[in-house]
């Protein structure tokens, strides 16, 4: 029989009335963001929803199923470990274990010097090079850390930020050795330097030059790298940093459409360079509320595109994101129920159509991952791709009362966010006026509590606490001797190199920073005559000078 929705409603009240007087666990029933979940769901809370343009066919407008008509079906998702440590020597070697055993991209993770633009032998970098990732400061470093590794033939993502137009330069002239073009390139470099005001904190320079730093590598990539993505717009440090689900989703995009407007601004078309932007998301613990975050994310993505930047190419309204599952979520206790919680996060980014996926390892929490909690994360999505049956039909969660329901509670919050975004005067005042870091202080601070009342379990930490735990598992650990041998390698490099060379191309760097010209080719110069790291970020510094966090708390 079939019923309007004022019926639903009225049986859904009276079901409720009849089951009200059932005594509940005494925990909260709401998501891990706290937005309240209902007992039941049904038909009246979609009632809204018109199938055609708000949920539609996969590989169509507005891409709420997923960007590609036929999904994972056609092609399973880029399966990448997130993995650098030690020298390049040390990476260099997990990269070919992680390829040997069926990893289908690569995915460097740099220690803090390299993110912070400072070479081994800055007294900064005491006790730091080579230890939360590889240390790589010149062109000798990225020769070692991808020999053997054909460059035409793998993705490669990099997570660097302030200094990742430098990083870019080091991999193209890298593949320029093995003697391949940069527009045979493929893979992505993160490059998302708002979310490192709002979150992440490794800056160097102001927001403004490092627009223009972004924007240049737009511009250089459009031109000879069509198969890069120059940035990779990251919600996963956002919620890292305590965010929920849709002040993740929000703050990304709000910061995606800060790029397209400077891209624009800089002269570039919407639908030349928006094709080559991807995402990186989190995948956290509450399996529901990250599948609609996802669907809700790409609905949005489509039609500001369309709708406020007027594109027309179907690429450009596409949103292509990365997952990695919830870093914040791992916990030393009892580490091997990580496993569990990574899968099923796992699982959530699969249902909800990801492109790529890095899976976390047990140990994350305690050190960077060994190689057996490596090679189990790896396994993890290969059981998911191959063995759950997963990937054989799309978005299968899509009509559910209560994922359709989600999805629209989650596009409307973010646009209640842009709105006050906007009112700010946009992504970078809202930075210089703390709002962003406010929020996500608010939505920590919410999170503990509910920890600390137990309204929240996690198990092993809170609940379920073994007394007298003995950490039993392999911890990675980094010897001292790789930051005496990453000094040893930058004295090596300086003394060979023609200082001559060095000086003409750091000079015509700092000339293109002031008149305004691409700085990319200058870094490929400069890259080619074996600059450091530090060197050319010291260069641009003296321009664009440095970043101070104004105090917000």
């Amino acid at each position: 029989m079939k019923h309007s929705t004022d019926e639903f409603k009225r049986l859904k009240k009276e079901w409720q009335d009849k089951t009200s007087g059932g005594r509940l666990r005494p925990v909260k029933f709401t998501t891990v963001s706290g937005e309240p979940v209902e007992m039941l769901y049904t038909p009246d809370d979609i009632a809204e929803i018109d199938f055609e343009n708000d949920i539609g066919f996969p590989g169509e407008f507005p891409y709420t199923r997923g960007i590609h008509a036929t999904m994972y079906r056609e092609r399973l998702w880029t399966m990448r470990q997130f993995a650098g440590f030690g020298t390049p020597e040390d990476s260099n070697r997990r990269y070919h274990y992680l390829l040997e055993n069926g990893q289908t991209g690569l995915s460097v993770a740099f220690d803090l010097p390299t993110l912070m633009g400072r070479d081994p032998d800055d007294s900064l970098s005491d006790g730091e090079v080579g230890v939360c990732g590889v240390s790589v400061s010149s062109l000798a470093d990225m020769e070692v850390l991808f020999k053997g590794i054909p460059l035409d033939k793998v993705s490669t993502s990099m997570t660097i930020n302030a200094p990742a137009a430098m990083l870019l330069a080091f991999y193209i002239v890298v593949a320029e050795k093995q003697g391949v073009k940069p527009d045979k390139l493929r893979g992505t470099i993160q490059n998302d330097i708002l979310k490192e005001y709002i979150a992440q904190k490794e800056w160097i320079y102001p927001p403004e030059p490092s627009m223009r730093i972004i924007t240049d590598m737009f511009g250089y990539t459009v031109r000879e790298m069509p198969k890069w993505n120059p940035i990779s717009i990251s919600g996963y440090h956002i919620r890292e940093a305590g965010s929920t689900a849709a002040q993740e989703l929000a703050f990304t995009l709000a910061d995606g459409f800060a790029y397209v407007e400077a891209g624009m601004a800089a002269g570039l078309k919407v639908d030349e360079f928006v094709p080559q932007l991807s995402f990186f998301f989190n995948s956290h613990v509450d399996f529901f509320e990250e599948i609609a975050k996802f669907r809700a994310t790409r609905r949005i993505w489509a039609r500001r595109m369309r709708d406020k930047y007027g594109a027309k190419n179907p690429r450009t309204l596409a949103l292509r994101f990365h997952t990695q599952t919830a870093g914040c979520s791992l916990t030393a206790q009892q580490p091997e129920n990580n496993i569990v919680r990574t899968a099923y996060q796992a699982l959530a980014a699969v249902l909800g159509g990801t492109q790529s996926l890095h899976t976390n390892s047990m140990d994350e929490t305690l050190a960077l991952p060994s190689e057996k909690a490596v090679t189990i994360a790896l396994r993890t999505q290969q059981i998911l791709a191959f063995e759950t049956g997963v990937a054989n039909t799309i978005d299968p969660l899509a009509g559910s009362f209560f994922i359709e329901s989600l999805t629209n509670r989650m596009e409307a919050m973010a646009e209640e966010y842009f709105e006050k975004i906007d009112a700010l005067g946009g992504v970078i005042p809202a930075i210089g006026q703390g709002f962003f870091q406010r929020e996500i202080a608010d939505a920590a601070y919410r999170y503990q509590q509910e920890l600390d009342n137990k309204e929240k379990i996690i198990v092993g930490v809170n609940d379920f606490v073994q007394e007298d735990e003995q950490i039993s598992i392999p911890i990675l650990e980094i010897p001292k001797e790789v930051e005496t041998k990453q000094r040893q390698r930058i004295a090596e490099v300086r003394s060979s190199r023609n200082e001559a060379e060095v000086r003409a191309a750091l000079e015509s760097l700092q000339a293109a920073t002031r008149n305004g010209s691409n700085l990319m080719p200058e870094l490929i110069k400069a890259t080619r005559a074996y600059a450091t790291l530090g060197e050319m970020c010291e260069t641009l510094k003296e321009v664009f000078g440095v970043y101070e966090e104004p105090v917000v708390f």
